[in-house]
């Protein structure tokens, strides 16, 4: 097992995996076609209300968007229902650590700003590089641990504009782009392609 991995260390709006980071050209796809992941399999991890899932579905891909919380996974359903090209996403309230235990494998494994959520963060590592099919990728995003992102994520946006709910984020449980990869190659996952975003 040793699937790549493609990071987005920083916060971003940005839900797709950009071309110049491997996220249609490591596949070997055609940037420019309509549906440049057709016939990928794709796993969403922390799907929430389907703001992956959805895209990487018009785009082609087979998905299945996992989330721990059924009732994110119910909005999901209900959301992508109404549109053809996302009605067949198979959305399911499970864990990626019991689709391992299913013998699960995914030619692509995306888990965004979900890893500073999780007890073990080296444990869910594991648990992604474990479900993507050898020479698979495995995308990441986080916020990393900085003041700024203190001042932006939790002060500004949890308690000044009310965006979040209080306690969502917890500035410790960040990781720095350094001890991710750290995470990350102990994990036997190779590490191709970092990317920084910043909200302004």
């Amino acid at each position: 097992m040793n699937p790549d991995y493609l990071s987005r260390p920083s916060s971003t709006k940005n839900p797709i995996p950009h071309a110049d980071g491997g996220g249609v050209n490591g596949f070997n796809r055609d940037p420019y076609s309509p549906r440049p992941f057709e016939g990928l399999e794709i796993l969403d991890v922390g799907c929430g209300g389907s703001i992956l899932s959805e895209p990487l579905a018009r785009l082609g891909a087979d998905v299945t968007g996992i989330d721990a919380v059924e009732k994110n996974i119910n909005i999901a359903r209900v959301h992508a229902a109404s549109d053809p090209l996302t009605s067949l996403i198979n959305y399911s309230c499970t864990t990626a650590e019991d689709l391992v235990k299913e013998n699960k494998k995914f030619d692509a494994v995306i888990s965004l700003e979900v890893i500073d959520h999780v007890a073990n963060p080296s444990d869910f590592c594991k648990s992604l590089a474990a479900l993507a099919v050898p020479k698979g990728a495995v995308v990441m995003s986080t916020i990393n641990r900085t003041m700024r992102a203190y001042a932006t994520t939790i002060v500004g946006a949890e308690y000044i504009l009310d965006w979040l709910p209080k306690g969502t984020h917890e500035w410790s449980k960040f990781l720095t782009p350094e001890e991710l990869v750290l995470i990350l190659q102990r994990a036997s996952v190779s590490v191709i392609f970092m990317s920084s975003f910043f909200l302004e």
